[in-house]
């Protein structure tokens, strides 16, 4: 998932950093009620199922009933930022108490479904976290809830295979509430430190 950024790429990459502007409350330590991630205008995440690890159907909204998940879209073959941020992310989970890690889901859709299958993606996972839930399905399914959550599938280079390696600015983590919205995303950059930070403030909020 190298950077490729285009004209489409540069234009989201200036709404992204307008959002960092205008959304980032608090200090940059994340407390006082600050986070480090970026909040934005609500997000409402599409009810449309993928397919799971199991090979059951997974929906963003039916199937997660815990305070808080974490979706990020990216795939198993991708040779640098999906490692290093799926990696933040497992980092970010051991550092939470057994109360909070109960409450939150990680959900990895991928963007490269012809060769993330079920059982790839399981295996994939376990490497990091085997609490972690893979998705798969359609391309254009994936494509359409990507869209929704601001993550744009469709404009990222296009694999071999026929799935797309994202753009810069498409490699957010996306924050879901209990109430199947999102307000929250964190870049590529955002350390395990920050996002348990993060998870345990949103946490305290929903509750």
């Amino acid at each position: 998932m190298r950077e490729r950024v285009g004209l489409a790429g540069r234009l989201a990459a200036g709404v992204l950093a307008a959002g960092v502007l205008a959304g980032c409350g608090g200090d940059a330590s994340g407390s006082g009620g600050g986070l480090h991630g970026v909040t934005h205008a609500a997000y409402r995440v599409p009810a449309t199922p993928l397919t799971d690890t199991d090979g059951q159907p997974f929906s963003l909204v039916r199937d997660t009933d815990k305070p808080l998940t974490l979706v990020f879209f990216g795939y198993s073959h991708c040779p640098d930022i999906c490692q290093t941020v799926m990696s933040s992310l497992a980092v970010a989970m051991q550092r939470l108490d057994d109360d909070d890690r109960a409450a939150v889901d990680v959900v990895f859709v991928t963007t490269d479904p012809a060769r993330d299958t079920p059982a790839a993606l399981r295996r994939y996972l376990d490497r990091y976290d085997p609490s972690f839930i893979g998705l798969t399905g359609d391309l254009k399914t994936i494509a359409a809830i990507g869209k929704s959550l601001a993550v744009y599938v469709a404009q990222g280079q296009k694999l071999p295979t026929g799935g797309y390696d994202l753009n810069s600015h498409s490699t957010q983590v996306t924050a879901i509430g209990s109430d199947d919205l999102s307000h929250v995303l964190w870049t590529r950059d955002t350390s395990p430190a920050e996002f348990a930070d993060d998870i345990h403030t949103l946490l305290q909020k929903s509750s």
